[in-house]
């Protein structure tokens, strides 16, 4: 019997240091880059890393993370996977578009082909200030992978409230920006913006190209890995914008744009926009098959630059009060005042989904 477990005992630590050296290889060249070595590795190992969005960007920086072996992944994402996204976001798959997969599925599903180790919780819904702050708990970082201002305004008060570092990163046409936002050093988007833009150019009506995706996902991992590692002092403290197509390459420093009054970050923090006033209000209108989206601030549109990008998606025609841009299967409708009509669908996810692509 002694002998027996004598065996056993070897056949367990052959096993055990088998799994080690299987580990070391894995993130071998990783390791050997000194600012991250074997501490980093296993501090990274025991990270938890929350990813809004599985888009363009959050689908490069959720495939970068688990590569690189972190301890557990959340992606949030309330969309599902279209042909037109498998040109820019690698994670998906021509099947995942042909059955409509939801990217927060089809993205847990072929990482976990590229590392089972790692811990992946992926949930299908529409990040709001009411359900986001019940999953940062342990949270160590949060990569912005959305694509409008509402919920990134969300995002930054909850990285004060909470206080977690939070990388925000953007990209339309050969246009990219990113920029690392830490609670208690660094500006917020608060301070930078003051209040949610006005719709700008989107991806629908601008177009993309894969490189700007690319180079706002590296900084954002390579943002995010310096935290994982408790290597603060490296941090760019600069707001990143970048043209790929025309070569051109800007690094603003916001040092002094930090506010003691910000709602946000400031001395009498009210975290803003997790109040129901400020936050993008939605409603079916009885009996109309219409969505209403009114935006958390009155919005005073240009018909004349909504009219140019619209145009590419439909017929436009407006008169001195609203503009309406009838698509294939739905009719926005935008009045003055910032408040959209959807019509053709009662899906107030739907409807939100198509005010963000199309009108930023």
């Amino acid at each position: 019997m002694q002998e027996y477990c004598y065996e056993e005992k070897i056949g367990e630590n052959i096993l055990e240091r088998k799994e080690e050296s299987l580990l070391t290889d894995r993130y071998s060249r990783q390791q050997l880059f000194k600012q991250i070595g074997s501490n980093g590795q296993k501090k990274i190992k025991n990270k938890h890393v929350l990813i809004v969005g599985a888009g363009a960007l959050g689908s490069a920086g959720a495939e970068a993370f688990v590569r690189a072996g972190i301890g557990k992944l959340t992606i949030i994402d309330r969309d599902y996977v279209e042909w037109s996204n498998l040109q820019r976001q690698q994670l998906y798959n021509e099947a995942d578009a042909e059955c409509q997969i939801p990217k927060a599925i089809a993205a847990e599903k072929h990482l976990k082909q590229i590392n089972s180790e790692v811990e992946i919780e992926a949930l299908i819904m529409d990040a709001k200030a009411d359900n986001l702050g019940n999953l940062l708990s342990g949270v160590d970082v949060i990569i912005d992978g959305t694509d409008n201002f509402d919920i990134r305004f969300i995002l930054n008060d909850l990285s004060h409230k909470y206080n977690i570092p939070w990388i925000y990163g953007s990209c339309v046409g050969s246009y990219g920006a990113t920029y690392t936002i830490i609670p208690g050093r660094t500006p917020c988007l608060h301070c930078i913006l003051k209040e949610v833009p006005a719709g700008g150019a989107t991806c629908d009506t601008a177009g993309i190209i894969s490189p700007a995706v690319q180079i706002v996902s590296a900084y954002q991992v390579a943002e995010a890995f310096k935290i994982l590692v408790d290597d603060f002092s490296m941090l760019r403290n600069t707001f990143l914008l970048f043209d790929v197509w025309s070569n051109q390459h800007h690094s603003i420093k916001l040092t002094k744009m930090k506010k003691e009054g910000c709602l946000t970050c400031g001395t009498m923090r009210t975290y803003p926009y997790l109040s129901y006033e400020n936050q993008m209000k939605t409603e079916v209108l009885c009996g109309r098959n219409t969505v209403q989206i009114r935006p958390s601030r009155s919005i005073g549109y240009s018909f004349d630059q909504m009219e140019k990008r619209l145009c590419v998606h439909g017929k436009v025609a407006r008169n001195p009060y609203l503009l309406s841009c009838q698509l294939q299967n739905y009719r926005l409708v935008i009045f003055r005042d910032g408040r959209v009509f959807i019509h053709g669908t009662n899906s107030i996810q739907l409807a939100k989904s198509l005010y963000h692509r199309l009108l930023g």
